[in-house]
């Protein structure tokens, strides 16, 4: 009978790494404001960044490229055609949840769509307009 709280102790360990899209939102946001006196996260800047083209890419120019118009939806990855599961928090609930994983997306998305790393001004914005579109 040891093996029931051993699983309910390891389930336990495996949710409080878990995060949510809010606590990384604010990650990002106070090493945005310790850079930038009073800022604050805006879901307006962040739709703007996720429908601006950079001239960076011609085969992925903008966010937009791989993860449509509406990011409730499924994504198509522009070159090598691999489904991409929708980017908004409530379609895809998973999607902010693991520090890491978010910055290496942001690490390697940045760079090829935007031509350099994103500042965590612009991470913030991003993952609260992901958070709050419906």
């Amino acid at each position: 009978m040891r093996v029931i709280p051993a699983i309910a102790l390891l389930l336990v360990s495996l949710t409080s790494h878990a995060e949510t899209a809010q606590q990384i939102r604010q990650a990002y946001a106070s090493e945005a404001a310790a850079q930038q006196a009073g800022f604050a996260p805006s879901a307006k800047r962040g739709d703007a960044f996720f429908r601006q083209r950079f001239a960076i890419n011609d085969k992925m120019p903008g966010c937009t490229s791989c993860h449509t118009e509406n990011p409730l939806s499924t994504g198509q990855h522009a070159v090598t055609g691999k489904a991409i599961r929708p980017l908004a928090v409530a379609a895809n609930p998973e999607r902010f949840s693991d520090p890491a994983k978010v910055e290496k997306w942001f690490g390697r998305n940045c760079k090829e769509v935007v031509g350099r790393a994103c500042t965590p001004a612009e991470k913030a914005d991003f993952v609260t307009y992901l958070s709050e579109v419906r």
